[in-house]
Parts: C-alpha cells; sequence; structure tokens
C-alpha cells in the first residue's frame, strides 16, 4: 500500500489530497497544526483507518522533528508540502503599507517549512518505492509571469521555493529521489475566494495525475496542474 505525507491538511487542497488518496486505498500522514480543531480531517480520520493524524507546524522545528521521529523507519512514496500562507492576498501591500513581520512569517511557512520537512523526512522518502517530493509552488512564484505590482511576500515565498526546489532536485538525484513543483491553478479555497474556477476535487485529480505520470526527467520542473509547463 502507497503512502502519503501531507501538510495543512485541516482544509482546502490538503485536505482534498487526504480524501483522495484514502479513496484510492493509500495510507495518509495528514498534518495541520491544531488536529483539535481540524473536524473536517477527524471525521475522514474515523471514516478511514488508513488516515493518520499528526500536529505539525512547519514553522517550529520540535514539530517536524517530533513527527519524523514518529515516522522513523516508515517509509513515505510521496510528500506534500502544500502548508501555505497569503497574508497580503488581494494587494493590500501597497508601498507605505508593507507589513515586513508578515512577510517574514510568509517565508517561515511558505519556503522554510518546505525544505525543513523534506530534510526531516528524506531518509523516510528514500526508503519508498515512488520517492517524490511534491511542492506545491504558485504561478504568482514564476519572475516572469509577474506584470503587476504588490502581492510581495507570498510572490517572493513561492519564487524562492521553486528555488529551493529546484537545487534539491540535483542534490536529492543522489538518493533517487525526485522533486515536482506544482501550481494548482486559481482553485475554490478559502485561500483562492468564491471567484476561483478550479474547484479542489479538480485541482488535486490534476496534481496526482502528474504524480502518477513523474519520471526523473521531470525532477525540478515546475508544472501546472493540468501538466503545462511553467515560465520560471
Amino acid at each position: 500500500m502507497p503512502s502519503a505525507l501531507i501538510t495543512g491538511s485541516n482544509r482546502g487542497l490538503g485536505l482534498e489530497w487526504v480524501r483522495q488518496y484514502a479513496a484510492a486505498g493509500w495510507t495518509v500522514h495528514a498534518t495541520c497544526r491544531y488536529p483539535e480543531r481540524a473536524a473536517a480531517l477527524r471525521e475522514l480520520a474515523s471514516a478511514h483507518p488508513s488516515v493518520h493524524v499528526h500536529r505539525l507546524d512547519v514553522t517550529r522545528p520540535e514539530h517536524i522533528a517530533a513527527v519524523a521521529a514518529a515516522l522513523a523507519g516508515t517509509p513515505i512514496d510521496v510528500l506534500v508540502n502544500n502548508a501555505g500562507v497569503y497574508f497580503e492576498r488581494w494587494g493590500r501591500d501597497a508601498l507605505g503599507a508593507i507589513d515586513y513581520g508578515a512577510w517574514e512569517e510568509t517565508f517561515r511557512v511558505n519556503t522554510l517549512g518546505p525544505v525543513r520537512v523534506t530534510e526531516a523526512l528524506v531518509e523516510q522518502v528514500a526508503a519508498s518505492e515512488r520517492r517524490l517530493v511534491v511542492a506545491i509552488s504558485s504561478h504568482m512564484g514564476s519572475i516572469t509571469d509577474i506584470t503587476q505590482p504588490r502581492d510581495y511576500a507570498y510572490r517572493s515565498s513561492k519564487a524562492a521555493l521553486n528555488a529551493a526546489m529546484r537545487g534539491l532536485a540535483h542534490e536529492l538525484a543522489a538518493r533517487s529521489t525526485g522533486v515536482l513543483i506544482l501550481h494548482p491553478g486559481w482553485v475554490r479555497t478559502r485561500m483562492g475566494g468564491d471567484q476561483a474556477p478550479i474547484t479542489p476535487e479538480e485541482s488535486v485529480a490534476g496534481m496526482r495525475r502528474l504524480v502518477e505520470r513523474f519520471t526523473p526527467a521531470w525532477s525540478g520542473q515546475f508544472f501546472r496542474y493540468d501538466g503545462v509547463p511553467m515560465p520560471w
């Protein structure tokens, strides 16, 4: 039975990753900051004995170390670095109104968090059959696609995530472990808003298809959920 670990699993895309992998018969390690508040995730875990819920704040090294210790010797086929924040969405960060504390927190979650989690769980991923790290990025991390101002914290955090994951792809190649960087599209979640054209079900189904089709030649590459290569 293949296995996955998914960060930020309490709602949105993370919860949908858990739902789809659980329905497909995978063992799923679903992580979030406050499991006691994650009613939808706990309900999903109750319905699927293969879903295991763990407390994990990706900005807290002690949480990451605890999860890594709990899963020592447990192969993880697909590690999905999904947890993310977008504090300044809808362009609320014009010059003169930039919240630098929020910018620093954005980097801690969106950039450092996925690298920390990957570093802590690399042995478990390398011990699996599929050996794949997935990073949920955004088209807003594409420097080529920046055609308007603002959203500085989110854009820069995702561009940095892309750069870090591209570098990790080269290092992890020695362990036969791949890295897949994905843009989920504009999705109808709390972050994406009600006007987004893509449902979480559609987005995750598309990303899962890319996971299934993954080849080493894709490692470190950046794709939209439907397989279209993304510009850098």
